[in-house]
């Protein structure tokens, strides 16, 4: 059986090999990293099944790392920090964290909820591939190809795309979209949603302007065609 891989980016030696000893005894693989540009790096290197990001690091703020990593990570990213006010789990949140836990944090509870992080993960139909026209959504891998060639999508764009293509030729509206990926909180944020469509349609339309693919209906919401 193939061992899970976690990377953890945290700069406290102590906090660092605590983790380290008690995901090793859960059998998880464990990446070490203690600055924002290591973990980076060993995420491209090691593409791990989750990430545990402290926010207070030495050279980048762990706020910075985790877009960074959100631009092409689309994996389980939890927060582990001392920095627990609602604005920054509310902050971290918006930029794409999984879940977020405060230190001190008990040992139990973080493996609960990193065993509930990759479980939702593995729920994924490991044979789900969508083909629609030229486009290719593998969602086990979660790889998108067009023509054959892989996109790079962000997990915001991925996410909208996955949701799409899982109700192919229904209206989904903007309420339905928002609360679907963003949260309850987002549903009368429309404007927003505007721009990431936007976005994902320039990565996989080929005349975003004369969208084939995401097709807007108007007034109501959009359609996978």
């Amino acid at each position: 059986m193939i061992r899970q891989e976690i990377l953890v980016i945290d700069d406290e030696p102590q906090i660092l090999k605590l983790l380290q000893i008690a995901l090793e005894t859960e059998d998880y693989k464990v990446v070490p990293a203690s600055t924002g540009k290591e973990g980076l790096l060993l995420a491209v290197n090691h593409q791990p099944d989750l990430v545990l990001l402290d926010l207070g690091l030495p050279d980048i703020h762990g706020q910075e790392v985790l877009k960074k990593l959100r631009d092409w990570y689309s994996r389980p990213v939890i927060i582990l920090s001392v920095q627990n006010t609602e604005d920054d789990i509310v902050k971290a949140l918006d930029n794409g964290a999984t879940d977020y836990l405060a230190k001190p944090f008990r040992t139990r509870e973080l493996l609960a909820r990193i065993r509930s992080c990759l479980r939702r993960t593995e729920q994924v139909d490991e044979t789900s591939k969508h083909k629609i026209g030229d486009l290719e959504i593998d969602l086990a891998s979660r790889v998108v190809k067009r023509n054959e060639r892989i996109l790079k999508l962000t997990a915001t764009e991925y996410n909208l795309l996955a949701l799409f293509s899982k109700n192919q030729g229904r209206v989904l509206t903007h309420q339905f979209i928002l609360k679907e990926i963003w949260g309850v909180a987002y549903q009368a944020e429309t404007q927003y949603l505007r721009v990431f469509v936007a976005q994902l349609r320039k990565k996989i339309e080929e005349n975003p302007n004369n969208p084939q693919y995401i097709v807007t209906e108007s007034g109501v919401g959009y359609r996978m065609s």
